[in-house]
């Protein structure tokens, strides 16, 4: 089961690509960047991309920040027993010809307390610079969505 999902989202991701928004720093690419419109006083907020590394060598995803919260932080959710559990992460690595999904249930950024609140509603766009170890720094626009987009759960599964 497993192994088809993988195969369905190798297949949907060159579409995801075509119809996102896209950054490009050196080999790497940042793939739509999103983040799902919360209530407006929700203590955290989670951005989401997908990371496509073309070179031949890897790269690492060190840190992130925006000027919308004091603090960013890397995630990740990991299965701890029968529970899923959320822990932050020191950073993650973007292997050479490969991808790295950031989406729900996987690999996120949480920023914490945000305290400009006036682009986290739906068809607001907020800054977020993204720190690699080769390629330097990149910054997106990051789409605020009422909807996860609907390649968002293929995407979780490609891990």
């Amino acid at each position: 089961m497993l192994n088809k999902l993988i195969v369905i989202a190798a297949l949907l991701l060159p579409a995801c690509f075509a119809h996102a928004h896209e950054y490009k720093a050196g080999e790497l690419e940042i793939a739509h960047p999103w983040s799902q419109e919360l209530p407006p006083n929700a203590p955290t907020v989670a951005a989401y991309f997908i990371i496509h590394n073309a070179g031949k060598t890897d790269d690492r995803l060190l840190s992130v920040d925006s000027p919308i919260a004091p603090e960013a932080q890397l995630h990740e959710h990991v299965m701890q027993g029968d529970l899923m559990k959320m822990q932050q992460v020191p950073s993650v690595a973007i292997p050479a010809g490969g991808n790295v999904t950031f989406a729900p249930m996987a690999y996120h950024v949480m920023l914490l307390n945000p305290r400009d609140r006036s682009l986290l509603s739906d068809g607001k766009r907020f800054p977020l610079t993204l720190h690699f170890e080769k390629a330097g720094d990149i910054t997106v626009e990051v789409s605020v969505q009422k909807k996860p987009p609907e390649t968002t759960q293929a995407h979780a599964h490609a891990q």
